[in-house]
């Protein structure tokens, strides 16, 4: 039996999947690990625990399926998007990395809009400069540690450190390159007069690669580590989210795709470079040749409903509570929850707004506040579908869905709903490794391109399809988003209100 892996690495573990030649999923196995956060709005983690972790989770999946190195035909990667990994000449790491939900960085945001300005970048790069993104962490590292900086010869991103383990090569792909907002959306390489404006040298970083394109092979050193095959060919990929688009057959125009787990996100792959004005969506090369795509994420999806479940209802099931709360109708009798628990990021990117219920009486109970926690997110992922077909978007028939939440029946429906499109759950088991999978079998010649790659092995599930609430919950969905505006100020009041954050209650996991 012949394989390609798909490699994820990601912020809290990396998985390895293995995929034989009809798209079955033959073994899973993952490495786990940690991030540190060392100082407020620091995070931060070694880029080792990142190959250790490869390492494991390599030999796991190929000792499960009973593979030997050369059952694997092609290797692909994804990973977390925007970290910044930094090397010397000798390809030593120089300082651990600094990660996508590293906070940090609001002045040098402010930085590269001076030198810049923010129109001008966000109609050369798609996007907005935020904290997360990984040219402010250049910026900032530049700033505050510049002995260092002298030092750096390569940039990468976390992903891409791995490859250079596999393969000894520097590379990276477009679609991940993309969230650096250093490269050109619509030449899809790095920008020229972005690296000059930044004063970036351009040597320091990768060259950028369509998703199936081969960017190595595994050396000697990296077969003896992991198992693998020496010269087996390991392909470009792409970012996380890209890579699960790949995985739920979003690919093709205009193919809409929603992940509802700890976070929410709505994917649209378009023909051409798309951008929202503002920067309120994030505009990206997508990882197949030729294509972009625009996202836009919410930060508390179903981590809300995971924090309401712990906080107000410990020890019940996530079915027991949507099964109780399908009794209650369309809006919770006034009753609206709003998602922003961690921040938000799409399409208020504000690090300070808070969630809320509003409209709370005597005559809601548990099952009233669990149906507002899940309208409240739909809401929240509606206002990001609506910047997308203000973008130029279609609107969607059809959304692929995965991810936790989407197991949910009544979820499911309330997302049909608000968003007025089927939603068709699909049966992809493992995301972003499996479109990471699905590139190297491109690359491998199983398939002649990505989306007859998605047409072969990406089946959906169940549909969904919308109901009699539609109209109704076009009403809701405008009353919610009166509600940031309205609690904007009080946002701002409480953020900077050092009792907000409590006293001598320890650290608290949101």
């Amino acid at each position: 039996m012949s394989y390609v892996l798909g490699i994820d690495v990601s912020t809290t573990a990396t998985k390895a999947v293995l995929v034989d030649e009809n798209g079955r999923v033959a073994a899973t196995a993952v490495g786990e690990y940690e991030f540190q956060m060392p100082r407020p709005l620091w995070s931060e983690q070694e880029p080792e625990v990142w190959w250790e972790a490869a390492r494991t989770a390599i030999q796991g999946a190929m000792s499960i399926a009973g593979a030997t190195g050369e059952d694997v035909v092609a290797v692909g990667l994804t990973g977390q998007m925007h970290g910044l990994v930094l090397l010397d000449s000798s390809h030593k790491v120089l300082r651990p990395a600094i990660l996508w939900n590293d906070q940090r960085t609001s002045a040098e945001c402010d930085e590269i809009h001076h030198r810049i300005g923010r129109e001008r970048l966000i109609a050369i790069t798609g996007n907005d400069a935020l904290a997360g993104f990984t040219a402010p962490k250049i910026l900032w590292v530049r700033n505050h540690e510049p002995a260092l900086y002298g030092q750096v010869a390569q940039m990468l991103l976390p992903k891409d450190y791995v490859r250079f383990r596999l393969t000894e090569h520097y590379a990276t792909d477009k679609a991940g390159a993309g969230g650096t907002i250093l490269m050109d959306l619509a030449a899809r390489d790095w920008s020229p007069e972005i690296l000059a404006a930044l004063e970036i040298d351009p040597a320091l970083l990768p060259p950028t690669h369509e998703g199936p394109m081969t960017t190595g092979v595994i050396t000697a050193a990296a077969a003896t580590a992991t198992g693998l095959a020496t010269g087996t060919p390991v392909v470009a990929g792409a970012g996380d989210q890209a890579a699960n688009a790949v995985g739920t057959g979003a690919v093709g125009q205009g193919v809409f795709a929603l992940s509802l787990g700890t976070s929410g996100v709505v994917f649209v792959s378009t023909e051409q470079p798309r951008y929202d004005p503002q920067g309120r969506l994030h505009a990206f090369p997508h990882a197949i040749p030729d294509r972009w795509h625009l996202m836009g994420v919410m930060l508390s999806a179903a981590g809300s409903f995971r924090w309401f479940r712990d906080a107000f209802a410990p020890g019940r099931g996530y079915d027991e509570l949507t099964g109780a709360a399908a009794s209650i109708g369309p809006g919770a009798e006034g009753l609206t929850f709003l998602p922003y628990l961690t921040g938000e990021r799409t399409p208020h990117p504000d690090p300070l707004a808070r969630g809320a219920f509003v409209g709370l009486s005597v005559r809601h109970n548990l099952d009233h506040l669990t149906r507002a926690v899940l309208e409240g997110v739909a809401f929240g992922l509606k206002d990001i579908l609506d910047l997308m077909t203000a973008s130029g978007a279609e609107h969607p028939d059809q959304i692929c869905a995965s991810g936790g939440g989407i197991r949910s029946r009544l979820w499911r429906q309330i997302l049909a709903d608000v968003l007025g499109a089927e939603i068709a759950a699909t049966t992809t088991p493992e995301g972003a490794a499996f479109g990471a999978a699905m590139l190297a079998a491109v690359s491998a010649g199983w398939h002649g391109d990505v989306e007859a790659a998605a047409t072969a092995w990406v089946t959906i599930g169940e549909v969904t399809v919308p109901g009699i609430d539609v109209d109704h919950y076009r009403q809701l969905h405008g009353r919610y988003q009166r509600l940031y505006p309205a609690l904007k100020p009080w946002f701002r009041d409480v953020g900077s209100d050092p009792d907000s954050v409590g006293r001598g209650g320890g650290d608290h996991d949101n």
